[in-house]
């Protein structure tokens, strides 16, 4: 989706920047309500009362009411910015200094062409070796973003981040204070919200894990074609809580037997493959 070099110094790194996610959301069409036919999104103009077609808009910049200045692809390729065909390096840091929680916004991947990838790879042992992350700006979709270059797999991938003045302060929020933790939380409840903590801790493996809120609404839709009613899960209700020391205690209890069972399952899975490998050896000889 964009062509360009990194600027590594003097050096420059001739690159392609590929989409690195894609979305899986369920999307809706908007319906008449009388016929169900799909509703269109019109481009009108009032002054001539008629469709505008996408061939024929043109992008404006407002200067004043009613006032625009007329910005073409053209004038968007040719911009006084270094950054329309530049990743430009401005430095590097530890990546623990970036908040990513706020900072991170799209992912990239990066892949050299073919005359830029001894640079390339140059760039991402030097990376791997000081342990940093570049951070350098790119002009990207109408705008210029602040970027980060890190390690991914045998590759680089760049994140665009938000500039600072895009996140919002969170000083007018009321948050407990550090001389309300130290009067209020007691030692035996941290200790055993640490226990907790322990008891669910686990390698993150993002496999583990699959959108419930999409095949939801699958089952919504393939109910309405058939007319069959939705088996819906049991929903515990949480109640008030009352005392805090004895929901943490009930909650180690739970964490402890969801993860003994979630190792009998696993320890149930391996018995099995293992059993398999025989049979699967005498189809093979």
């Amino acid at each position: 989706m964009w062509r360009g070099a990194i600027s590594f110094g003097m050096v420059a790194i001739p690159v392609r920047l590929y989409l690195a996610t894609e979305s899986k959301s369920v999307s809706f069409r908007l319906l008449c309500p009388n016929d169900h036919t799909p509703v269109r999104n019109k481009r009108w103009c009032p002054e001539e009362d008629r469709e505008i077609g996408w061939s024929e808009a043109l992008r404006g910049y407002e200067v004043g009411k009613d006032e625009y200045v007329i910005v073409t692809d053209a004038d968007l390729d040719d911009l006084p910015l270094t950054t329309t065909h530049t990743i430009e390096i401005v430095e590097f840091c530890p990546d623990s200094e970036i908040e990513a929680g706020v900072y991170l916004k799209s992912a990239y991947f990066l892949e050299p062409e073919a005359v830029g990838a001894k640079p390339y790879a140059l760039l991402r042992q030097a990376l791997e070796k000081t342990g940093t992350v570049a951070i350098g700006k790119i002009a990207l979709r109408d705008r210029e973003h602040l970027c980060r270059l890190a390690l991914h797999e045998n590759g680089l991938l760049l994140n665009t981040l938000h500039w600072p003045d895009e996140i919002r302060s969170a000083a007018e929020l009321t948050i407990p204070n550090e001389d309300f933790e130290a009067k209020e939380v007691k030692k035996g409840e941290l200790d055993m919200a640490v226990m907790l903590i322990e008891n669910l801790s686990a390698h993150f493996d993002p496999a583990r894990y699959h959108d419930d809120y999409r095949e939801a609404l699958i089952q919504v839709v393939e109910s309405k074609l058939t007319n069959q009613p939705i088996e819906r899960p049991e929903v515990q209700e949480t109640g008030k809580v009352t005392d805090l020391m004895a929901a943490l205690k009930a909650s180690v209890e739970a964490a402890k037997s969801r993860r003994a069972e979630a190792e009998d399952a696993d320890d149930a899975a391996a018995d099995e493959a293992e059993s398999m490998e025989p049979a699967r050896r005498r189809r093979a000889s």
